[in-house]
């Protein structure tokens, strides 16, 4: 089987000896997105995988259950010894099963059937194959942005480098939220619904992140003025992470510069790439 065949996330567990023909067509069919065949495979298990969800989540609904429940059941039934079927072929058209099982994809393929015959032992376990939706994941492969999924390591780094200066805002918001909704609780009390510290602290969140649920509602000309404050506040406050993010992430995209000056105008501070002064366009002299 040819690299192409393979995406980076199977390489693990096909590699070792070769695999009778039969057994390396299934395997081209199974993890391979190249050929006709292997395309249709995917595109027909993503959309089994959304119908059988979708099958979980209104089985859970008690009007379509009762009324519907027995059709609901057999195609759950139906679903699953499908997916049973794929697991095992999939187990054997690879060179390393025992590599594959252990696998993240290998533990989602086996949890996405195994919580129903579980429901035997144990009442509800079936409800746990919603989770049959992270196999969906494989969508990346069939749309080729597996050759991009690296370029997250940038948003990635970007977010971990600002993780300080957000941390500390993170921490003056839960400051703020707490003082403001300790003064609530002082102010207005149980009869305006602020029953206890905690209580009054959510709705300090639930206001000052612009949600406002109004279950809880200040009744007082100051806890009206109080909650108008946090109401502002909110706004100002919402675009910080944002800034601080996109700032670090503006940084990880910047092109490293060079500290070659040129040798005619003395302008240092060009791309790490540059050919050519970009003041005065001479060749810059890379040994200076």
């Amino acid at each position: 089987m040819t690299n192409k065949k393979v995406r980076l996330h199977d390489q693990r567990f096909n590699q070792g000896e070769p695999l009778s023909p039969w057994r390396e067509k299934l395997n081209g069919i199974i993890f391979g997105s190249e050929s006709t065949a292997g395309k249709w495979f995917d595109i027909t298990l993503i959309i089994v995988i959304l119908l059988s969800v979708i099958a979980v989540m209104l089985d859970s609904v008690a009007s379509i259950s009762e009324q519907y429940g027995t059709i609901l059941r057999i195609l759950e039934w139906g679903f699953t010894l499908l997916f049973t079927v794929e697991y095992i072929l999939r187990l054997i058209c690879v060179r390393k099963p025992w590599i594959y099982a252990r696998s993240f994809y290998g533990i989602i393929d086996l949890i996405s059937f195994l919580p129903l015959y579980l429901s035997f032992f144990f009442a509800g376990a079936q409800y746990m194959l919603v989770i049959r939706i992270l196999r969906v994941l494989r969508i990346f492969r069939i749309l080729k942005l597996v050759e991009y999924v690296g370029e997250t390591n940038v948003l990635i780094g970007a977010l971990l480098n600002s993780r300080r200066k957000i941390f500390v805002f993170l921490y003056s918001v839960l400051a703020i939220v707490t003082v403001f909704g300790s003064l609530l609780f002082l102010i207005e009390g149980e009869a305006a619904g602020f029953s206890s510290i905690p209580k009054s602290v959510y709705w300090a969140i639930v206001t000052l992140t612009t949600v406002g649920y109004g279950d809880i509602t200040p009744i007082t000309p100051l806890g009206q003025f109080l909650a108008a404050t946090i109401m502002i506040l909110g706004y100002a406050i919402i675009a910080v992470p944002t800034g601080i993010y996109s700032a670090e992430l503006v940084r990880s995209f910047q092109t490293p510069l060079s500290n070659v000056a040129c040798k005619n105008c003395g302008t240092s501070g060009h791309q790490i790439d540059a050919h050519y002064c970009r003041e005065c366009g001479t060749q810059i002299d890379e040994e200076a």
